[in-house]
């Protein structure tokens, strides 16, 4: 894997720059929240919208420039492949087993109670292997292949983005206003796990 070099945070203010770089990189996280929500309307564009906000948090975080619309709406397009739209299809499929599973646990079936836990674990996976194909660096093609051997080979990182993968969903449940802007710290969330994988410094 090819050695990130990552740009040390700046001890300063630009000008007009009121909050500090901080604040500059959870309004970047929230602007992608926004952007990436809006580019998952469709659907099966989620994969490619995912992509590009990672891809832009990323170049944020190594050159310490704010995130832009353009650099977003480019990276969307490039990540617009056969391939993404292909792994788009499969979030509806996930979708409506999910749902039907759920009611069948529902309707006091044998066997509920361990079948139950394991469909919450399976789709806790599943989130953060498919979080982890669309944190790759922009050289990378997306890959569920490459997100699972992700997901195994950096356990401790995994389990950090279970557990954002987690509280977002309790914030979801909550507070369902919020909705619109999750993908923001998600997408946050499975780039700084990629970045502290093996074989990555800063």
């Amino acid at each position: 894997m090819a050695k990130t070099v990552t740009a040390p945070p700046r001890q300063h203010r630009e000008p007009g720059e009121v909050f500090g770089a901080g604040f500059t990189m959870f309004a970047d996280m929230l602007l992608m929240g926004l952007l990436t929500t809006l580019a998952c309307l469709p659907v099966v564009t989620a994969p490619a919208a995912f992509a590009a906000a990672s891809g832009t948090l990323r170049q944020a975080a190594e050159s310490g420039a704010p995130a832009d619309l353009g650099g977003f709406v480019r990276r969307l397009r490039a990540r617009t492949t056969v391939r993404s739209l292909a792994a788009g299809l499969l979030l509806p499929l996930v979708a409506v087993v999910v749902l039907v599973d759920a009611a069948l646990l529902r309707s006091d079936l044998p066997g509920a109670a361990v079948v139950a836990p394991a469909l919450v674990l399976l789709t806790l996976g599943g989130a953060v292997v498919a979080l982890r194909s669309t944190a790759l660096p922009e050289s990378s093609q997306l890959s569920l292949r490459t997100g699972l051997l992700r997901t195994l080979d950096d356990a401790r990182g995994s389990a950090l983005l279970l557990a954002a993968v987690v509280l977002a969903g309790l914030l979801m449940w909550s507070t369902p206003l919020l909705l619109p802007l999750l993908p923001g710290p998600l997408a946050f969330a499975a780039t700084a796990v990629d970045l502290r994988g093996p074989g990555t410094d800063g």
